[in-house]
Formats: structure tokens, C-alpha cells, sequence
């Protein structure tokens, strides 16, 4: 623009940052340039969805008879998912496209972040040494959490928009910060950094968790003396001279592996195996639709596909709970008592969903119902073994595919039938068979603090990981409970020295022997060589948090913490 005489202090650039009532600026901007021959940049116009439609008969309208130096640029995010997708195909097919790209591999990411500042920035500050080696850790922090978000939840909880302005005033601040202090704030950096400028994006507490053991790990004053590796075999290196520190991490930096992240190998494998499913599902459903009718029969291949799964499900679905019958058996209604009962609920809702819906599609297929849209979505998903979206709204978050959930959907049946037969509570209870696991959690506490007379707010579980398996287990404990059916992720658990080791190669989510849960005041509870492990529903984590359990550890817990180790109720 600046070279073809267009600034935007001669009045030729009109500059529109879209958002609530900019619509009417945007409007008058494209009518004045269009007719003077100006340009127009409408920035981020991914937040106006409602006038997207106006702006296209806009552009339409302005793309004839306007002036021919008439630009108009347009910028948007991409949206997250397929389904999300909200640009108008008009304004895709109409436009030339750019799309901005970022680097990928740690070694394109610590040269990019580099690219940011130049000699005369190293040089700015009269505390050189400080201000140099603070800056190179940085700048590999800032590969690192963005890079870190191709692994998936074991990445981040959520993705965040890190960008290169939150590096460029980071080093601006730590400019500031060390030309006035006479010591350098070694805390208030890493505050500043991990809370605000990068943990400003951050909404989960886990994540928060994670940014600030990275700063801890990499900005501490030990790094001056050339004591801090940044990754396995890579050191901070020595001050240096800004085309020297490029040199260095050409000549220095291993290659490309999760170790660079702190993460294990296995990270890198399970997100590999969620993009090829993804990708084999995504071709499944690119399959024309309309098949030969078989044999002349007039139904389609999916239709009798969908049919015979119909079939299956229905004859193995079992009778709904007998609510008033419980009620009368369950005379004493302990915390323990109150879970099954709302779990059996819970379940009646759940299986009652899937019995009408699935006799309203045999009907519809026996031609003795009008196919709805919401038929039509159960026939599909019945068809590519997914489970229906009328169904995941009353059940509980899984992963799974529909013939897995299913059989794991009977064993929940099972477990509650075999708990409710007497109400008392099983030797081992399968904490992943619950739609609320946090309820039985708690019940846990409850029971206790009436039998001690103890404060439930000031109450916590205590963890203790046994050496048994569940088929060892035959009572249940005097005070607590016996919990089975999680795994690790991130890591595995050794028996041998109770505590949490390197994860072995291709075991990605190893499971965990029986656990102890008990009451304890919080007081009393064991911080030391303990890692807060998070435990989650399924793999993705963040919406599905439980609980955190304190899990003993010989090593670091902040070699966990980057590790993104968690526990996980289905593997």
C-alpha cells in the first residue's frame, strides 16, 4: 500500500476491526472506497456471523461499476471444526486466498520465535547476560506451548491462540524489569510471563499448571551459570551473538521427538492413531450412499445394515429398573444407598431413550412410519458404528464407538444390578461405570465424616494405589472404598515401588491396580514426593474432569506436570 501511494494517514486505507456495531462503519467505508477508489481491510469477520450475508451482497453489488483501484481485504480465523464453518461460499469462490501457516517442529518454531528480535535487541539491555539467556529461554518456551498443542488434551486441556505479540511484549517487560531492579525478579518474571501474558489466554486450571511448571523449569537463576537444559541434551547456551544463537540451535538442538516438550514418546503415537481414525472415518462416510437394492428386495445395503443392528441392541437391552421396588428394599438411605438409586435413574432415562427411538426406526423402515430427519440420523449412525447424538445426550461422555459402548453400556447394567440387589456396597467398585463418578466420590467423605462426627468441608481423600488386582479384592475395606478401572496416561504406575515411572514404549494407556479411597481431615494429608494427578473421564479431558488424586512419586512432580500425566476412567 505504502509503495502505490495507499496509507491509511492519506485516507486511502479504510481500517474496520469487526465486532458489535462496527457493521455500519464497514458499510460506509466500502461505499466510499468503492466510489474513490480506496482500499478496505475488514478485520476478524468471523465475529459478525448475522451480516456475513449482507457483506456478500455487498462485495456483489460493489464488484460492478465501482472504481477500478477498488481493493477490498478480509481477514477471519479458521473455524475449529467442519461444522463450524460460518464464511459464506460466495465470498470463499470470489476471493484470492491466503492462509498464514504456522511453522511446525520444534526447530522452525525456535527459529521463527527468534526472528522476532535481531542484534540491536540483545544488545538494548545493560544487564547483556541476564537479558540474554532470560530471552532464549523464552523464545523456546514459546515453541514449546505452541507446538504442544499438535498432541491433542495431552497437549492442553484446550487449544489456546498463543501469538508472537505475547513473546515480543513478554521481552519487552523483561527489558523493563531488569534495568530496574538492581537483582533480577526472578519470581515476578515468571508471574508475569506464566499468568499474564501467556496465562492470560489460559482458561483451565490444569493448563495454568502447566505454563507455570515450564517457567519454573526453564527461567531460574541456575540458567546463568549454564546449569538449565531446556530439553534432553540441550542446554541454555552461552551468551552469544544473535546469527551464533541460530548457529547454535542448528548445531545443538536434537531432533524432533515429545522429549523436546517434556511429553513421552507414546504422546505422539496416540495422537497419530486419533488423526488416522479420523481420517479412515471421515472416507467411510465420503462412501456413496445409495447402494444396488440387494437381491431386488428394494432396501438399501445400509438400510439392512442398520436393520440388523436395530435387532441386536434391541433383543440384548434389558428391563428398565423397578424404581418404587428399590425405594421400598433401600430402608436405610446412607450416601452409598443415594448414588446407586440416582444411577439406576439415570440408567432408566438413558435405556427408555434408546428402546423408543429404536422401535420408532423399525417402524420407519417397515415403511409403517413417515423417516424423519432424526430417523434418518439414527439409521447413520447405527450404520457407521457411532453412537446416536439422541443417545450421548443422556448418557455419559465416551469415546467409544457403538458396538464398544454398547457392551460397555450392559456392564454398567450389570454392576447396578448386582449393587442394588442389597444394597451393599461391592468388595471393588468400577468408578468408571457411573454417570456422576464425583457423586460416589463424595459419598465416600459422607459416610465417614457421620461415622466420625468430622466437618465434610474440611475433609479430603486419601489415595493409596494396592498391589492387588481387582479378582484379589473379596471384601470390601472397613472405612472406604475399594475403586477399579482406571488407567494412566502419560505414564504407567510400577507395583514394585508404589510410585509413578516412565511410561514403557506403545502402552499408552497402561491400567492401574485396585485403589483405596479414604476420608481423611485435610489437614492431615501427605504433600510430600506427591504428584496432584487430575483424573478425567475420557481422553478428552478438560469438560470431563473428576477429581485429583495425590499420586507418590520418587522423581519430580514437574516431570509429570510436562509429561501431561492424568488418570483416565476410560481407556
Amino acid at each position: 500500500g505504502t509503495r502505490l501511494g495507499f496509507t491509511i494517514d492519506n485516507g486511502k486505507i479504510h481500517n474496520v476491526s469487526l465486532g458489535q456495531g462496527q457493521e455500519v462503519v464497514a458499510e460506509h467505508a466500502m461505499e466510499v472506497a468503492a466510489t474513490e477508489g480506496h482500499w478496505v481491510i475488514l478485520q476478524n469477520i468471523h465475529l459478525v456471523a448475522r451480516w456475513l450475508d449482507t457483506l456478500e451482497k455487498l462485495v456483489e453489488h460493489h464488484s460492478l461499476e465501482s472504481h477500478p483501484e477498488y481493493r477490498l481485504f478480509m481477514s477471519a480465523e479458521p473455524a475449529p471444526s467442519p461444522e463450524s464453518h460460518i464464511i459464506p461460499q460466495g465470498l470463499l469462490d470470489n476471493s484470492i486466498k491466503i492462509t498464514s501457516e504456522p511453522p511446525t517442529g520444534m526447530r522452525a518454531n525456535l527459529h521463527g520465535a527468534l526472528d522476532l528480535f535481531t542484534q540491536e535487541t540483545l544488545e538494548q539491555c545493560s544487564k547483556e547476560n541476564e537479558f540474554r539467556c532470560i530471552l532464549f529461554a523464552l523464545c523456546y518456551f514459546h515453541a514449546a506451548v505452541a507446538e504442544r498443542r499438535r498432541f491433542g488434551t495431552q497437549g492442553w486441556n484446550r487449544s489456546y491462540p498463543f501469538n508472537n505479540g505475547d513473546l515480543t511484549v513478554s521481552v519487552n517487560v523483561l527489558h523493563n524489569y531488569l534495568e530496574a531492579n538492581p537483582k533480577v525478579p526472578w519470581d515476578d518474571l515468571r508471574y508475569l510471563f506464566g499468568e499474564i501474558m501467556y496465562g492470560g489466554h489460559i482458561t483451565d486450571d490444569w493448563d495454568r499448571r502447566l505454563c507455570r511448571t515450564y517457567l519454573s523449569e526453564y527461567v531460574q537463576p541456575e540458567m546463568l551459570d549454564g546449569e538449565v537444559s531446556l530439553a534432553p541434551g540441550f542446554m541454555i547456551p552461552p551468551r552469544l551473538d544473535y546469527e551464533d544463537y541460530h548457529q547454535y540451535i542448528d548445531d545443538n538442538l536434537p531432533g524432533e521427538s515429545p522429549h523436546l516438550y517434556g511429553l513421552h514418546p507414546n504422546a505422539e503415537m496416540g495422537f497419530l492413531t486419533v488423526t488416522s481414525e479420523r481420517l479412515f472415518r471421515t472416507v467411510l462416510e465420503l462412501q456413496p450412499k445409495e447402494s444396488e437394492a440387494a437381491g431386488g428386495s428394494g432396501t438399501s445395503r445400509e438400510e439392512q445394515a442398520s436393520q440388523s443392528v436395530l435387532d441386536e441392541i434391541t433383543g440384548q437391552l434389558p428391563e428398565p429398573f423397578n424404581m418404587e421396588e428399590m425405594m421400598a428394599k433401600a430402608k436405610e438411605k446412607t450416601p452409598y444407598t443415594v448414588v446407586a438409586l440416582q444411577e439406576c435413574e439415570r440408567m432408566n432415562i438413558l435405556t427408555n431413550e434408546i428402546r423408543r427411538s429404536l422401535k420408532e426406526l423399525d417402524l420407519g423402515l417397515q415403511g409403517e412410519l413417515t423417516i424423519t430427519s432424526e430417523m434418518e440420523e439414527l439409521a447413520n449412525a447405527l450404520f457407521y458404528d457411532s453412537v446416536p447424538e439422541s443417545w450421548t445426550r443422556y448418557a455419559y461422555p465416551s469415546l467409544l464407538n457403538l458396538a464398544t459402548w454398547y457392551a460397555d453400556l450392559l456392564q454398567r447394567i450389570r454392576e447396578l444390578e448386582v449393587w442394588t440387589t442389597d444394597f451393599v456396597l461391592p468388595a471393588s467398585v468400577w468408578l468408571a461405570g457411573f454417570f456422576n463418578p464425583q457423586s460416589f466420590l463424595t459419598a465416600i467423605m459422607q459416610s465417614t465424616a457421620r461415622k466420625k462426627q468430622w466437618p465434610l468441608d474440611k475433609m479430603c481423600l486419601a489415595v493409596d494405589v494396592t498391589k492387588k488386582t481387582r479378582e484379589e479384592i473379596t471384601f470390601p475395606p472397613r472405612e472406604g472404598a475399594y475403586v477399579h478401572g482406571l488407567f494412566m496416561e502419560g505414564a504407567r504406575w510400577d507395583v514394585q515401588s508404589g510410585s509413578i515411572m516412565e511410561a514403557r514404549m506403545k502402552e499408552l494407556t497402561p491400567a492401574m491396580p485396585v485403589i483405596l479411597l479414604r476420608a481423611i481431615p485435610a489437614d492431615r494429608t501427605d504433600t510430600a514426593n506427591v504428584y496432584e494427578c487430575p483424573v478425567y473421564k475420557t481422553r478428552m479431558r478438560g469438560p470431563t474432569y473428576v477429581w485429583t488424586f495425590n499420586l507418590k512419586t520418587k522423581e519430580k512432580p514437574a516431570k509429570w506436570v510436562l509429561a501431561g500425566v492424568a488418570l483416565l476412567l476410560e481407556a
